[in-house]
């Protein structure tokens, strides 16, 4: 039984460590300005929004975002299939599909006792 914990634990560990990784990408991405690689990152709900509400391609419209500079990460969050990273400056939330870790939602801002208030988000 101590085994199979152990394992179960692992596995958290290791989705925790992937997610942030992706997120590490989606900010270095954000940071060298690469708006193909910021779009890659982007689950497609999450995409699809972005175009419809820009009314423009992913790289046209993600460039004109208010995404903040993240700074460092204070925290990293999974809950099945679903994760937040909370940095100093930003909350980014991700979903895991066949394909990986992908953001759901970006530029996230806490409000008290309301849901966040997210610059880029899905549908």
């Amino acid at each position: 039984m101590a085994l199979a914990t152990v394992s179960g634990c692992g596995t958290l560990a290791e989705r925790r460590d992937a997610a942030a990784s992706e997120v590490t990408r989606f900010e270095r991405a954000l940071d060298a300005q690469q708006p193909e690689r910021l779009c890659a990152a982007l689950a497609p709900s999450t995409r699809e929004e972005l175009e419809q509400s820009a009314k423009q391609r992913c790289e046209q419209a993600i460039g004109e975002q208010d995404l903040p500079s993240a700074g460092a990460v204070r925290g990293v969050d999974v809950y099945g299939d679903q994760a937040r990273v909370v940095f100093e400056h930003d909350t980014v939330f991700l979903a895991r599909f066949s394909a990986g870790w992908k953001v759901t939602a970006a530029g996230c801002l806490p409000r008290s006792q309301r849901p966040y208030q997210c610059e880029i988000k899905g549908g």
